[in-house]
């Protein structure tokens, strides 16, 4: 039982939380208040959110109380990643900020520079941020707080993880359908989450949502969702200590009970699904902060949002109104003469890496262990001749993860995440190991379904994404497979998450994560089924516009090298690797041997599909990155060697984008002596890209031979027809190809105008054909590599 003396150490942690919250946003200098507040101690540029701080504060003391009294493994993450101040005060005064930064002691002077830091040039952010001891989630974008959490939550069995959902956060849509996430929680083999929604009210200028519905329809809505919410609310401190003390405890007592009954029996396909606590907490904006400012309310209303008092340097009232506010919290009662905090306002803190802020899960690189990956020799098919075979590029790797998969049962440190996809995009093979993770109730129709399955699939991208961050941050591995089209629902997520890797890879103390892999498929070029809405590259682009550090794209033109570059991004660390591969039959153009060699290699002649063979200097160079573009290239070049059998035609193919980028841009970049070795300084280069040729144009446009360089790609014409009019539409297809070379190579035109003019006339064919026939050419359906 929490009793009154109790109550008073958790008051006092709290109200040392909410002083130093404060005192970041306000003050440069005089921390402990020692004398009255003058000008000169506070910013010159007031930054910071005020309004969730005290909530959060309140939250994250509860928490320490039930953390050290239950001896509990514990990671919290911040929805209302704004607080930054609440998060880092109780950093600092567990301890683990100064552990962590040992010039920011804890004591006066380092609390006068954890207040001159706070959103201070060269100091730290103002939101939760990589910088952040026991952080793994930002705040600063909202609505993937709740998702980060479950994604800690799966395979860690021993760990709760809370997850504090500001009420404004819960009206966005990722956080609506990230509360499903309890249905995919395997009370056996996973830990729990714990949410914590916090209804203070406002957002930054309105009310929120849920704040102002009937406490009858949030609770049904809250049950709905599959929680059994608990309800704290008030104003007044001493009551809501003890009643958030006590919801704390009934929350804890119900998950270790669930945890308790299904480890017991095991996993039971029958079973009822659990139904999980969560705690409604409802308190003031700002609370605790000036209740009016120029004759305007402010506690409890949205001007609480940032900073309460915005002119306290020149307003002297300001100043006293701030002053009055810092000493409502009696910090000579928090801390002693040093400005050190005394013993009674630490008593709920836990020790060790109980602390929140010094949890390994919140470092996951340092729980990290390097996956079982199997050797490539046994998944690769084998190539006796380029293009004498095709395989579904995809389902040679899923049957590559299903052993991965099998290789990581006991461990259960690899998921794949998607949206509904994994069979569609032909992983399948995976059901062979696992099936897809699923608490609800099952049909006899059902496929696949389980209890402690490894797939994972929720029609949402943003919380398939939310799920794997959460998942890689807190020390495992994952691969994220999904439309290429439909990738784009997650482009600012992704951003943030590259920002973080970013930031995250500068701090020493923060071990290297696995990296966030990608597999877009069911691609653009073979969206011919479903149309223009499916038919979009562009993700592409956009990740390449992110940290060079820490973004790779990769084009595999077949499974082999598809299977290299699983491998390598499967090894890799603090990345986001973007792959985007077919699912349909495709060509076998290497062996794995010389796959591996390629893909190390990012780009490189194709010496057995052109016929300059090396050694001479080429009089056109025809370059692909992607599947398609490969096969349409390659295509061309055989029309070139069979009827202009004297031209000398380079192949080359790029399998790593950015290696067209200057090597100063990025680490994979080419210096220009590599790039002219191989696209020549003053030939013709007639590029075909799997997606818009601008990216081209931009990643190469500093090359000396740019003047030169012809791109195709797709120009957003697209539409349900056969795949080669997908190429064709977009004048990327073999014809067109041809006669880009006849067009750019000097003189050529002349004497081969009759090429040019019979490539014209198949692309007339090809389109009275479809219109006839229903499908492509039999020259086209039935090409294969000829030499």
């Amino acid at each position: 039982m929490t009793t009154t003396y109790r109550i008073a150490e958790l008051d006092a942690h709290w109200r040392a939380a909410n002083y130093l919250a404060v005192g970041q946003i306000y003050l440069l200098d005089n921390p402990l208040l020692a004398e009255p507040l003058r000008p000169e101690h506070i910013k010159p540029r007031l930054l910071g959110h005020w309004g969730t701080a005290p909530g959060l504060n309140l939250v994250h003391t509860h928490l320490n109380r039930v953390i050290k009294e239950r001896s509990l493994e514990a990671l919290c993450v911040w929805g209302p990643g704004h607080g930054g101040a609440a998060v880092l005060a109780n950093s600092w005064l567990e301890g683990t900020y100064t552990e962590t930064y040992p010039d920011i002691g804890r004591d006066a002077d380092g609390m006068r520079r954890l207040f001159r830091q706070f959103s201070f040039p060269g100091g730290v952010p103002s939101h939760v941020a990589p910088e952040t001891p026991g952080s793994v989630h930002e705040g600063g974008e909202l609505g993937y707080s709740l998702a980060h959490a479950y994604g800690a939550a799966f395979d860690h069995p021993g760990l709760l993880v809370a997850c504090v959902i500001g009420d404004g956060e819960a009206e966005t849509g990722p956080l609506a359908a990230s509360w499903h996430s309890n249905k995919f929680l395997d009370p056996v083999h996973d830990g729990a989450v714990l949410p914590i929604l916090h209804l203070n009210g406002y957002k930054i200028a309105n009310p929120t949502v849920l704040s102002r519905i009937p406490e009858q329809e949030l609770d049904a809505l809250l049950r709905g969702y599959g929680h059994e919410p608990l309800y704290v609310s008030g104003s007044d401190p001493a009551l809501v200590h003890p009643a958030m003390a006590g919801a704390m405890d009934r929350a804890l007592d119900r998950i270790h009970a669930i945890q308790r009954e299904a480890r017991g029996a095991g996993t039971d396909p029958g079973a009822e699904r659990a139904r999980w606590p969560m705690i409604v907490l409802r308190t003031p904006k700002g609370w605790t902060g000036p209740a009016t400012v120029d004759g305007q309310p402010v506690e409890g209303t949205w001007r609480a949002h940032q900073v309460p008092l915005a002119e306290v340097r020149e307003n002297p009232d300001h100043l006293r109104q701030l002053e009055t506010w810092m000493r409502s919290y009696r910090p000579e009662e928090l801390f002693d003469a040093e400005g050190r905090p005394v013993s009674s306002a630490l008593t709920c803190v836990p020790e060790g890496e109980r602390r929140l802020g010094a949890s390994p899960y919140a470092n996951g690189g340092r729980l990290l262990r390097s996956l079982p990956l199997p050797g490539l020799d046994a998944w690769a098919v084998t190539v006796e001749k380029p293009g004498s075979t095709l395989h579904e590029p995809t389902r040679v790797l899923g049957r590559y993860l299903a052993q991965v998969m099998r290789d990581t049962a006991g461990r259960r440190d690899f998921r794949v995440v998607g949206p509904d996809e994994t069979a569609s995009n032909h992983l399948d093979d995976l059901y062979d190991v696992t099936g897809k993770a699923w608490q609800g109730s099952t049909e006899p129709t059902d496929q696949n379904l389980s209890r402690d399955g490894r797939v994972m699939e929720i029609l949402s991208e943003h919380v398939c994404q939310g799920w794997l961050e959460g998942y890689l941050l807190t020390g495992r591995h994952g691969l994220f497979s999904t439309y290429e089209a439909f990738a784009h629902i997650v482009d600012s997520m992704v951003g943030q998450h590259i920002k973080w890797l970013k930031n995250a890879c500068t701090l020493s103390w923060r071990a290297p994560v696995a990296s966030l892999n990608y597999l877009l498929t069911s691609h653009v070029w073979r969206q011919d089924s479903n149309g223009f809405s499916h038919q979009d590259p562009g993700f592409v682009d956009h990740v390449l516009n992110k940290s060079p550090d820490v973004v790779r794209v990769y084009l595999p033109p077949d499974a082999n090298t598809l299977l290299a570059v699983a491998d390598h991004a499967l090894r890799s660390r603090d990345r986001v690797n973007v792959i985007v591969a077919g699912k349909q039959p495709c060509f076998d153009w290497l062996p794995i041997g010389e796959a591996r060699a390629h893909v190390a290699r990012g780009a490189g002649v194709w010496d057995w599909a052109g016929t300059d063979h090396g050694s001479r200097e080429p009089d056109v160079v025809l370059a692909c990155a992607g599947d398609v573009p490969t096969m349409e290239v390659l295509a061309a070049s055989a029309l070139l060697r069979e009827h202009l059998p004297s031209l000398a035609v380079r192949v080359v193919n790029v399998v790593d984008i950015a290696r067209l980028m200057p090597h100063e841009e990025h680490p994979h970049g080419m210096t220009d002596t590599e790039y002219n070795a191989l696209f020549t300084i003053d030939k013709p280069v007639v590029f075909a890209y799997h997606g818009y040729p601008w990216l081209i144009h931009r990643l190469a446009y500093r090359r000396t031979g740019h003047a030169q360089l012809h791109v195709r790609g797709y120009k957003e014409s697209g539409t349900t027809t056969t795949p080669f009019d997908m190429v064709v539409r977009n004048d990327l297809d073999r014809y067109r190809l041809v006669m880009d070379v006849i067009d750019r190579v000097p003189g050529l035109a002349g004497r081969a105008a009759a090429l040019r003019q019979s490539m014209c006339d198949q692309r007339i064919r090809h389109h009275d054909w479809i219109r006839a026939h229903g499908t492509d050419l039999p020259e086209v359906a039935d090409w294969s590599w000829p030499y």
